[in-house]
């Protein structure tokens, strides 16, 4: 993927990262009300980040948020998850984590937009 064009330190570039703190919150919160149990919040690992690790009913499931402007981005911003990356990542945390590594596992999306409810796509691609 390349990189940004934002440079470190611009005002732009620490804009999005907090607009990305707020964002994982609010699905971090939505997934509490939907009696999920957060486990990690950006995980960071050698191979890429996750933004959420929950697990509900002994499912583990790996949430990418995606947060935008405008709902009518959602469907190009799922087309560019990179679903590798997710998986691996996943998988590194996994073996991290021996005694969770025998559950169910799942990979889910939520969308956030301005002045809409966020959407939760659950299992949005196999892993």
């Amino acid at each position: 993927m390349p990189r940004s064009p934002l440079k470190p330190g611009s005002k732009a570039r620490i804009a999005a990262y907090r607009g990305g703190h707020r964002g994982e919150a609010l699905a971090a919160w939505y997934l509490r009300l939907k009696f999920y149990r957060i486990l990690a919040r950006r995980y960071r690992t050698p191979l890429g980040e996750i933004d959420l690790i929950a697990e509900r009913w002994g499912t583990i499931v790996f949430v990418e948020v995606k947060a935008r402007a405008r709902a009518e981005s959602l469907l190009a911003t799922f087309e560019s998850i990179n679903r590798g990356r997710i998986v691996r990542a996943a998988d590194y945390w996994l073996s991290r984590n021996p005694r969770l590594a025998g559950r169910d596992r799942r990979f889910d999306v939520i969308f956030l937009a301005r002045w809409r409810w966020p959407y939760h796509l659950a299992n949005a691609f196999g892993g």
